[in-house]
C-alpha cells in the first residue's frame, strides 16, 4: 500500500489512483475522459465527489474474490472485458438521501487490485483508520418491542441488525415480552455488567425509551429534587421523605423500599401501546441481598455508573406511533437513519425532565416518587387522553385520536396553581401575560412573540448554556446552589384546560413543529404551557395550529408560555392524571426541573 498513490480498480469507474490522507482517501480517476459521465451515471453525490471521509466510514469489508463493474455508461472496454474478476475490498460510507436530505443512505465502494496482498493490506490500514475514529461504540445492549407500531420494532431491527454486523458492533439483543421488561433489566443490573456496554438501543417508540431512561437514571441520578417555591416544605418534612431521596450528597443508593415506592403504577398488558413501567408491587427487580455494585468474588467495590457522564449513550431505532424523540433530535423517522448515527457513534447532549410526585390525590400521605421524562410532561387535556386511551386498547394506535376527541368534546378545566421559575428570557413572556390580564383583551385575540430560534446540528444555544465543569463524579453540584441562586417564583392559579412541560420542541407528523417549535435540546430549560379555560371553538382553533407548519399555536391571550428551569403544580381534583413521553402518572402535587445534559444520545442534532 502506498500513502502517495497507488492505482487501483473501482467499481462503476475503472482504474484510479489513491491516495490516503490523515482524515480520509480521495482517488482521481485515471481516464478523465470518463470521468464526469460516470460520476452522474453511478450515483455518487456531488458532496462526496472523490474523497471519502474517515468520519462517514462505516465498515470496511475483505471480500473474496469476484467481479469489479467497469464504467457503467460507457462501451469502452476495460482490460477487455466489461467485468473484471480480481481480489476486492469494500468501503461502506453514508451519504445523504437525494430525495430527503436529513436522512442518511449506505452506500458502497467496491476496489479491486490483481493482488491480493494489496487488497489486504488496504483493507486493514483502512479499518485501523477508523478504529481510531472516537466514541465509535463496540458493544451495546438492544431492547426490542415486538409489538409497537404494529409489529415493526422486530421488522426494523431484522432490517438494520446487518448494518451493526458489517460495523463489527457486539449487540446483545433482549426482546421485550412485557410493560416493565426493560425498566427491570437496567434498574437491577449493576454497574460493573453495564460497564462492558457502549450505551444501551430502543428499538421502539417514546415509550420504550422512557422505560429504559427511567431505568438506567433509577438510583444512578445524583441530581437532587427540584426547587420549590417556600412553603411548599417537603424537603423538611419527615425522615421518611428524606429516607426516598437520591440526590448524592451521601452517595448512598435507596433502599429496596424506596426502590419500590420510585416505580410508578402502570399496566402490564402488552400490546402496541408503548410500555408503561410495571407496578412497584409486582416488580421483581432481581436485586440480591449481595450489593450488586460489589464483585462477589474478590469483595471489592466496583465504581458506580452515575449520570451525567461522557461514555455512555443512548439510541432509538423509531419503530414507534410518533416517535417525537426521535424526530425532534435527528429530523428523520427513519431506521436506517439512526442506526447509522448509532455506528458512527455521533453524540449530543439531552435534556432530561425529573418529575418529583409528592402526593397522588389530596388526601394521599406525601410520599415522594420519581421519574424521568425525555420529552414532554402534560397534565389535563393531554393527562386524560393518555387515561381515556386505556380503554380503548383493542382500536390499536386510532384510540388516541378517538380518546382526544372525546376528551375534548367533555373540555373539562382544572382548579391548579403553578409556580415557575422566573429568568431572563422569560421576563418578557410573563410580562406580556400580565399585560393581557391588565388590558381584558379578548380571548380571541393574537399576540406577537419574539423570533424563534430553532435548535439545529451543532447549535450555538445550546453550547453557550453549557453547566461549570465538574471536577469529579463525586462532586456533583446541588442544582439550589448552583442554577438556583436568588431564585424568584411567579405564581399562576386559576381553570386551566391543560398544563403542560415541554423538555424539546416534540414534533411529529400531525405537529411537524412540534409543541414549542423554538425548544432546544440542552439548553437546560422547560417551556411551560398553560391553558387557561376558554370556548371550546377557541381551544379547537388553538390545536389546529399545531398541525400547520409555519404557524404559532403560543399567540392565543388564554394561552401562557413561559421558558423556566423549574416549575411546581398543585391541584385538588382527586384524580390527578400526567403524561409523561406518553405513560401515565397520577399526580397532584408535583415539582419538575430540567437537568441539563443529563444523558447522551447517538445523534447529531436536526438538520437544516
Amino acid at each position: 500500500m502506498q500513502a502517495d498513490g497507488e492505482v487501483l480498480f473501482l467499481g462503476g469507474v475503472g482504474e484510479v489512483t489513491v491516495t490516503l490522507g490523515h482524515d480520509g482517501l480521495s482517488f482521481l480517476p485515471l481516464h478523465p475522459e470518463l470521468g464526469s459521465s460516470c460520476w452522474s451515471s453511478i450515483g455518487l453525490l456531488p458532496k462526496l465527489e472523490n474523497k471519502i471521509k474517515f468520519l462517514d466510514v462505516y465498515a470496511v469489508e475483505l471480500l473474496d474474490e469476484g467481479p469489479v463493474c467497469g464504467p457503467w455508461n460507457t462501451r469502452i472496454v476495460v482490460q477487455g472485458k466489461k467485468n473484471t474478476e480480481m481480489h476486492r475490498f469494500a468501503v461502506h460510507v453514508i451519504t445523504r438521501s437525494r430525495k430527503h436530505p436529513s436522512q442518511w443512505v449506505p452506500c458502497e465502494y467496491l476496489f479491486g487490485h490483481k493482488d491480493p496482498e494489496t487488497c489486504k493490506s488496504w483493507a486493514e490500514h483502512l479499518s485501523a483508520c477508523i478504529n481510531n475514529e472516537q466514541d465509535r461504540p463496540k458493544n451495546l445492549m438492544v431492547f426490542v418491542h415486538p409489538l409497537c407500531g404494529k409489529g415493526r420494532g422486530c421488522k426494523n431491527w431484522e432490517m438494520v441488525a446487518p448494518l451493526f454486523d458489517q460495523a463489527k458492533v457486539n449487540t446483545k439483543v433482549i426482546i421485550t415480552e412485557g410493560a416493565g421488561h426493560a425498566y427491570d433489566t437496567l434498574a437491577s443490573i449493576s454497574d460493573k455488567e453495564l460497564k462492558k456496554f457502549d450505551g444501551v438501543v430502543a428499538v421502539g417508540g417514546d415509550g420504550l425509551f422512557n422505560e429504559i431512561l427511567n431505568g438506567l437514571l433509577n438510583s444512578r441520578n445524583k441530581t437532587s429534587y427540584p426547587p420549590t417555591p417556600e412553603g411548599f416544605g417537603y424537603f423538611e418534612s419527615t425522615e421518611k421523605c428524606q429516607g426516598y431521596r437520591n440526590d448524592g450528597l451521601n452517595n448512598s443508593t435507596p433502599t429496596s423500599d424506596a426502590v419500590n415506592a420510585m416505580l410508578p403504577v402502570g399496566s402490564n398488558n402488552c400490546d402496541d401501546h408503548e410500555p408503561l413501567l410495571s407496578t412497584g408491587q409486582s416488580v421483581g427487580l432481581g436485586i440480591s441481598s449481595l450489593n450488586p455494585n460489589t464483585d462477589s468474588s474478590s469483595g471489592d467495590q466496583v465504581p458506580l455508573v452515575s449520570f451525567p457522564n461522557d461514555w455512555f449513550r443512548l439510541g432509538i431505532i423509531p419503530s414507534g406511533s410518533t416517535d417525537a424523540i426521535v424526530l425532534s433530535t435527528t429530523g428523520e423517522r427513519d431506521a436506517v437513519t439512526s442506526a447509522l448515527l448509532i455506528i458512527l457513534g455521533r453524540r449530543m447532549s439531552l435534556d432530561i425532565a425529573q418529575v418529583v410526585r409528592w402526593k397522588s390525590s389530596p388526601s394521599a400521605e406525601v410520599l415522594p416518587t420519581v421519574r424521568y421524562a425525555a420529552s414532554f410532561a402534560g397534565y389535563g387535556f393531554y393527562g386524560e387522553v393518555i387515561r381515556e386511551s386505556e380503554n380503548y386498547r383493542w382500536m390499536g394506535p386510532a384510540r388516541y385520536d378517538f380518546s382526544g376527541t372525546m376528551v375534548f368534546l367533555k373540555h373539562r378545566s382544572y382548579d391548579a396553581k403553578v409556580a415557575f421559575l422566573e429568568n431572563e428570557n422569560s421576563l418578557s413572556l410573563a410580562a406580556s401575560a400580565e399585560n393581557v390580564a391588565d388590558e381584558v383583551q379578548p380571548l380571541q385575540s393574537r399576540r406577537k412573540r419574539p423570533r424563534k430560534t430553532i435548535c439545529r446540528a451543532n447549535c450555538s444555544v445550546c453550547k453557550e448554556n453549557s453547566m461549570p465543569e465538574q471536577n469529579s463524579e463525586d462532586e456533583i453540584p446541588n442544582s439550589s446552589q448552583t442554577i438556583y441562586d436568588n431564585p424568584k417564583w411567579v405564581w399562576s392559579e386559576g381553570r386551566f384546560l391543560s398544563v403542560g412541560a415541554a423538555v424539546i420542541s416534540c414534533r411529529n407528523e400531525r405537529a411537524p413543529d412540534g409543541l414549542v417549535a423554538e425548544a432546544h435540546l440542552s439548553d437546560g430549560f422547560l417551556h411551560l404551557l398553560l391553558i387557561r379555560d376558554c370556548p371550546l371553538p377557541l381551544y379547537l382553533w388553538h390545536l389546529t395550529q399545531f398541525t400547520k407548519k409555519g404557524s404559532d399555536p403560543l399567540t392565543f391571550n388564554f394561552v401562557e408560555h413561559h421558558k423556566t428551569r423549574a416549575f411546581t403544580f398543585i391541584s385538588s381534583h382527586n384524580e390527578s392524571v400526567w403524561n409523561l413521553d406518553g405513560e401515565p402518572f397520577q399526580a397532584c402535587e408535583v415539582s419538575v426541573q430540567a437537568c441539563r445534559g443529563l444523558v447522551n444520545l447517538f445523534a447529531s442534532g436536526p438538520e437544516v
